[in-house]
């Protein structure tokens, strides 16, 4: 397998720091234009964590909410991630769009997002998806797949299509970014990689060599 040979010369778009302020508008755009686009699992992010000690690991979930201050995620509270993220605040996201020659890359830190937001995304998942929550123990190790699928039976059965309430150890984490960098594919590997860091004063913008 001669895995040197394999490239691919950039040549979609282009990128430029005039006029850019603010790194939100731009990544909204980039989102929407990545749906629009019909890339493969748009909304989907490797996050990366550091564990107490100093393992870094990567997993990739979905990005479920963003807002003017950061981005928002849910999983189980006590799974691998977690228990990085209650040991070491500080995580990186990834979105990596092909299709588009597109990455952005975001460093900041993550905290819980507040208990009436989990629950209303809780309440809002696919019946079955909220079962899963429940039954399942994130990251810890079980006998079999059958084992999994007995204890959601169960949990389904005796549940009998009633509201379920969301796990206490089962919710949202928000990542408020100090850094986002945005990289936009270019021919002879001359890429455009944009810069957003954030200071008392706000943004500040740079253009970072390819």
């Amino acid at each position: 397998m001669n895995l040197k040979e394999i490239r691919k010369n950039y040549t979609r778009e282009t990128l430029s720091e005039n006029s850019l302020r603010d790194p939100f508008p731009l990544f909204e755009k980039w989102m929407e234009e990545a749906i629009e686009g019909e890339v493969n699992e748009p909304t989907a992010m490797m996050l990366s964590t550091v564990s107490r000690e100093q393992k870094p690991s990567s997993r990739i979930v979905l990005l479920k909410l963003l807002t003017k201050e950061g981005f928002h995620f849910f999983t189980n509270y006590h799974s691998r991630k977690g228990r990085e993220i209650a040991a070491n605040s500080r995580v990186a996201l990834l979105f990596f769009w092909p299709e588009l020659e597109r990455e952005v890359r975001i460093e900041g830190i993550a905290s819980f997002s507040p208990e009436e937001l989990s629950d209303q995304y809780f309440s809002e998942r696919p019946y079955e998806s909220q079962i899963s929550a429940i039954v399942s123990r994130q990251s810890e190790r079980v006998e079999s797949r059958q084992e999994l699928e007995r204890l959601w039976r169960e949990k389904s059965q005796t549940s009998n299509g009633e509201k379920l309430v969301r796990p206490v150890e089962w919710g949202g984490y928000f990542v408020r970014p100090d850094s986002i960098e945005f990289w936009q594919g270019r021919p002879n590997r001359l890429h455009d990689r944009i810069l957003f860091e954030i200071n008392e004063g706000g943004w500040v913008v740079s253009r970072l060599a390819p």
